[in-house]
């Protein structure tokens, strides 16, 4: 049995649950290294993963003996095998973020479930502290990231639209051993960048335009994250007391990240600057980065978090001016125990394409 499940387990004892039913195919996959649909079980005795025929092959080829998961195909289950998944199980656990109402209840009924409980997040948590492996494949895509921004500090030129440059970044990263983008290209020049989640456009580039750049890939399913904001030919000056402003309040993050600051504080400190420069914050200040684009932890001065090694989190400041210009800047951070390691090391320093 592998050691993410030998370690469910165990926290399932913990919880007063006998077993559980994931959903999540980010969780499965994180569990079991299964990447095809499904839903994996765990019950007593038992690993199991439900899929159909059309990934029995597939998923037989990812596992191993030493996994220890059975897989059954879902159209060789009767009605008397789904009653007996949870026989003699007290309190089975579910997540309660992933599955529908109407789900819950058909798994109720078709398991014979005495008491479904709620299990609060315990594998997302659980994926906050990166393994070895984990953190080389983010490494790696951060690198391809860097590579791709280096490229395009050649490639971007005025007259190009959003979209152009957003299709030339998606290529580039199939062509450099991405598996597949890490979420959806932000390309956002002049006015669009106001927007912190402007949608690529068929605006072109323009003399004096920021360009905001948020882009990100996937290695072996693990993500990077990285925004930087270049300059079409020049730099209004305008736009760079802004630019420093936010460059200013990244760097400084980074220089106090480590193992045991708080999310809440750091959060705090951030916000108050905002205000004494007259700045809104229209978001939080970074998140975790793996598997998901955004997950545990989550900034927020609300948010009474300690950080801990080993963890992959974000950094990414922004000021926008509505319907005027914005500014962002993102890298991606390793969590150490006196310091953080940007994963993303491409240059912020008032690149001008």
């Amino acid at each position: 049995m592998n050691e993410k499940i030998k370690w469910l387990r165990n926290k399932l004892l913990g919880l007063n649950m006998q077993g559980i039913i994931i959903t999540n195919p980010v969780n499965i996959r994180y569990l079991t290294n299964i990447d095809a649909e499904g839903i994996f079980v765990v019950n007593r005795k038992e690993n199991i993963f439900i899929t159909d025929s059309r990934y029995i092959e597939h998923v037989n080829a990812t596992l191993t003996l030493d996994d220890g998961i059975v897989v059954i195909n879902i159209k060789d289950l009767t009605l008397e095998d789904y009653e007996n998944f949870f026989i003699f199980c007290e309190n089975v656990g579910f997540e309660e973020t992933n599955l529908t109402y109407a789900k819950y209840k058909e798994y109720m009924h078709k398991f014979k479930i005495n008491n479904f409980e709620e299990t609060e997040g315990i594998i997302e948590k659980q994926r906050m502290i990166k393994e070895p492996n984990e953190i080389a494949y983010i490494t790696k895509a951060c690198q391809i990231t860097d590579e791709c921004f280096d490229y395009l500090k050649s490639y971007v030129k005025v007259g190009m639209s959003e979209k152009q440059v957003a299709n030339e970044i998606e290529s580039f990263f199939m062509s450099h051993g991405a598996e597949n983008l890490a979420f959806d290209t932000i390309v956002a020049s002049g006015k669009n960048s106001s927007m912190p989640h402007a949608v690529p456009t068929d605006k072109l580039i323009e003399p004096g335009d920021p360009i905001t750049i948020d882009m990100g890939c996937k290695v072996n399913g693990y993500c990077s994250d990285m925004t930087r904001t270049v300059f079409a030919d020049f730099i209004p000056p305008e736009i760079k007391e802004v630019y420093d402003f936010v460059l200013r309040n990244q760097l400084h993050v980074i220089d106090i990240l480590k193992e045991g600051v708080n999310v809440k504080n750091i959060s705090k400190m951030i916000d108050n600057n905002y205000q004494l420069a007259g700045y809104e914050v229209m978001h939080s200040l970074g998140h975790g980065v793996g598997l998901d684009i955004h997950e545990y932890p989550f900034f927020g001065n609300k948010v009474d978090f300690l950080l801990k090694e080993h963890m992959v989190i974000t950094d990414e400041p922004g000021v926008y001016i509505p319907n005027k210009f914005g500014v962002r800047i993102e890298d991606t951070l390793l969590v150490n125990k006196y310091s953080v390691t940007p994963l993303t090391k491409s240059d912020k320093n008032y690149v001008v394409v």
